[in-house]
C-alpha cells in the first residue's frame, strides 16, 4: 500500500528503546514510504523517567527529527490499545503531510499536548482549536513527560500544526443528563446554594435514578454538573458544556461545592457518568465529526480519559471501537491521558472524563 499516513504499535516485557523503533519501521512499512516527513510518538508510562532513548530509536527509523509526542497511561491505534504492558505507537507523514509549528505553518487545527503542571491558562489561549490531552500514567503521580523536534520540553507543552490536511473534533463527555439547565440562583464561590427555587443538593437527590438515591452512600464521584454555553434549551444535545465535580454534599445547608466556582445566572444541569450514555454520545461525536468533514477520513487522532478506557467499559475500549467499526482500517493514534484538550464555545477547554475526536483528510498536494 502507498499511503500519505500510517500506524504502528510495538510492546514487550521491557520498556526499550527498540519498540519506539519497531513502531515507526511498522508504520513506514504500512505506509510504502522509506521516511517520514514527521511523527507522533506516544510511549507507556514505564519510559517517563528517561525518554530520549526511545526519542532518538525513533528518529533513526524516521529518517526525521521532527518527533513530536509524550508518555501516557496507555496507548492505542486502529491495532489495538495497551494498558499494562511497556510500548509504543507511532503515526508517520509522508508526502504532503507534516508536522510543524502553528507560527510556520497555516493552522486549521493544533496538535496540543502537555503535562499537569504545562497546562495553564495563557496557554490554552488560542484563537484556532486544539486537540489532543495531558500526559497521564497509571496513578496519576508522574513523571510526565512531553516532546517535540526530538526533544522533552522544558516548557511542560508542546504543540504541532498537521499541515496538508483539514480536520474535524468533536468531544464526547459521556453523561447522561438528571436534569435539564436550570438557573443558579444563589452560590458563594464554589458552594452552589439554590438551583431556581430549590435548595441545590434537594434538586440532585429528586433527580437521581431510585436504585442510587436509595443507596447507603451516594457515588457522588460518578455525578457531577455541567455548565451550558449558548441556547441552554440545546446545549446539552449540542455538547456546549463543560463538567464541574463535586467536592461534597452539605446537609447543614443544602448546598454543592463544586470544584470550580460558579457564577450566579449560569445554567447548570446535574449528570451523572454512564456507560451507555457515554456510548451514545461517542457514536454522535463520530457521526457529527464525519458530517463537519464533509468526506470519508484519511487518518484519526483520540484522546479517551485513562478514567474513560477499556476499564470504564468493562476491559474494551468501545469509544475506538465505534470508531474502528465506522471507518475499518482507518489510522488511528491516540493515548490515555489525564485530560483531554478541544474546543468550546469559540475557546479551548480542558475536559475530563471525556473522549476528544479529529478526523483528518489529506488534502491534495
Amino acid at each position: 500500500m502507498n499511503r500519505s499516513v500510517a500506524t504502528g504499535l510495538s510492546y514487550g516485557a521491557k520498556a526499550v528503546p527498540q519498540h519506539a523503533e519497531r513502531a515507526v519501521v511498522a508504520a513506514l512499512e504500512r505506509a510504502g514510504l522509506d521516511s517520514a516527513n514527521g511523527v507522533l510518538l506516544f510511549l507507556t508510562p514505564h519510559y517517563a523517567n528517561h525518554p530520549e532513548a526511545a526519542l532518538r530509536a525513533a528518529a533513526r527509523a524516521a529518517g526525521s527529527l521532527q518527533i513530536v509526542g509524550c508518555t501516557g497511561a496507555g496507548v492505542l491505534t486502529e491495532q489495538e490499545w495497551l494498558l499494562d504492558s511497556p510500548g509504543a505507537a507511532a503515526m508517520v507523514f509522508g508526502k504532503n503531510l507534516r508536522l510543524g509549528l502553528p507560527g510556520e505553518m497555516e493552522a486549521q487545527a493544533v496538535v496540543s499536548l502537555c503535562t499537569p503542571s504545562g497546562a495553564t491558562a495563557d496557554w490554552f489561549d488560542l484563537p484556532v482549536p486544539r486537540i489532543g490531552a495531558v500526559s497521564g500514567d497509571i496513578f496519576g503521580q508522574g513523571p510526565f513527560k512531553v516532546w517535540s523536534g526530538c526533544r522533552v520540553a522544558d516548557s511542560g507543552h508542546v504543540e504541532a500544526v498537521i499541515s496538508g490536511s483539514r480536520s474535524a473534533i468533536r468531544t464526547s463527555q459521556g453523561v447522561r443528563a438528571l436534569t435539564s439547565p436550570i438557573e443558579v440562583a444563589e452560590v458563594q464561590g464554589y458552594d452552589v446554594l439554590r438551583l431556581g427555587h430549590y435548595p441545590a443538593l434537594n434538586v440532585l437527590v429528586q433527580a437521581l435514578p431510585v436504585g442510587v438515591r436509595e443507596m447507603d452512600h451516594i457515588p457522588l464521584h460518578l455525578i457531577m454538573g455541567g455548565i451550558t454555553f449558548g441556547d441552554p434549551l440545546t446545549a446539552i444535545r449540542d455538547g456546549r458544556y463543560r463538567l464541574n465535580h463535586i467536592v461534597s454534599a452539605n446537609l447543614s445547608d443544602q448546598s454543592i461545592t463544586l470544584s470550580h466556582p460558579l457564577e450566579r445566572g449560569e445554567k447548570l444541569f446535574w449528570a451523572m457518568r454512564d456507560a451507555l450514555a457515554a456510548e451514545r454520545d461517542m457514536r454522535l461525536a463520530i457521526e457529527r465529526a464525519h458530517e463537519q468533514l464533509a468526506a470519508a477520513p484519511d487518518f484519526a487522532l483520540l484522546f479517551p480519559c485513562m478514567g474513560r478506557g477499556p476499564h470504564f467499559y468493562g476491559n474494551r475500549d468501545r469509544d475506538l471501537d465505534q470508531l474502528r467499526t465506522a471507518f475499518p482500517d482507518l489510522p488511528i493514534i491516540g493515548f490515555y491521558g489525564n485530560g483531554e484538550i478541544g474546543p468550546v464555545d469559540a475557546g479551548n477547554h480542558l475536559y475530563q472524563y471525556s473522549t476528544v475526536l479529529g478526523l483528518f483528510r489529506t488534502q491534495p498536494g
